[in-house]
């Protein structure tokens, strides 16, 4: 299952033929649409992720590590009952917008620079590892989350859509390159992975939240500025932008979202490859 996971995901590429004739990079993070939906969630924390990581500190504040963390959505909600958060993310810009808003929530923080599970073994161990909307991204994913489990003593949280975020933009690839997309790797995936893992305690909750906060930290983006960055995923010009537009007012999503969140109780995970 984990090779089928690597395989899949790898399929998620760009062709070389679209991406030389993009204008813009497709995959480059608007820091200020990250640093909204942080400051979002501080002003009103709530979903089933955060409910798993924060009813393991309430009681007893700990550490926590917030991996592949932007700007922050899924750990500085926890400050309240954190005695230190620890961002790590590839992203310099996202990491200073974290280490910004952790400042004015005075709670102890640290970053770091990079990659995981590369980094795994340089950072201390923390009592629980906030993982959201990352794993899509994360080909390895057995060591991926064998570092999550050996770096964290009371919870892994991880978050992410029921399928890959990116499904849904299937019909607009298909519409402007006549290129079809994937549409595996899916959640059930990942916890039957774990669950060969042998990972204890292990849930996978199903839940429904509201989508993206705007880049002001607003409830929602308008059409225009959702088309803008969906242009640029899919490697247009930005004069394309209406089109995109047009297009996506029948694909949209929109803003609710299908959330999963897998939790397990870290610690547990035998080093065997016999689940590969």
């Amino acid at each position: 299952m984990a090779k089928r996971w690597t395989t899949a995901l790898e399929a998620w590429a760009i062709p070389k033929r679209i991406l030389d004739a993009a204008t813009r990079d497709p995959w480059l993070l608007p820091v200020a649409r990250f640093g909204g939906r942080a400051d979002r969630a501080v002003s009103d924390p709530c979903g089933v992720s955060f409910e798993r990581a924060a009813e393991v500190l309430r009681d007893s504040p700990g550490t926590v590590i917030d991996v592949g963390a932007g700007a922050g959505a899924a750990s500085l909600p926890l400050a309240p009952w954190a005695t230190s958060l620890t961002a790590l993310d590839g992203n310099a810009a996202m990491l200073a917008a974290f280490a910004e808003r952790a400042a004015r929530l005075g709670i102890e923080h640290h970053e770091v620079l990079g990659t995981w599970p590369e980094l795994a073994t340089e950072i201390a161990m923390h009592d629980v590892a906030v993982v959201h909307h990352v794993v899509y991204n994360v080909a390895a994913i057995v060591p991926f989350v064998r570092a999550l489990d050996e770096r964290t003593t009371r919870r892994v949280v991880l978050e992410l859509p029921p399928h890959h975020p990116l499904t849904w933009m299937n019909p607009l690839w298909k519409q402007f390159h006549d290129l079809d997309r994937p549409v595996s790797p899916i959640a059930s995936d990942l916890v039957e992975i774990l669950g060969a893992m042998g990972v204890a305690d292990l849930r996978a909750e199903h839940w429904t939240t509201l989508g993206l906060a705007a880049a002001d930290g607003s409830d929602s983006e308008s059409l225009a500025e959702r088309a803008a960055l969906v242009t640029q995923r899919l490697c247009l010009r930005v004069e394309r932008e209406p089109e995109v537009a047009a297009a996506m007012a029948e694909t949209d999503p929109g803003y609710h979202r299908d959330i999963v969140t897998i939790s397990w109780t870290p610690g547990s995970t035998p080093r065997n490859d016999t689940h590969r």
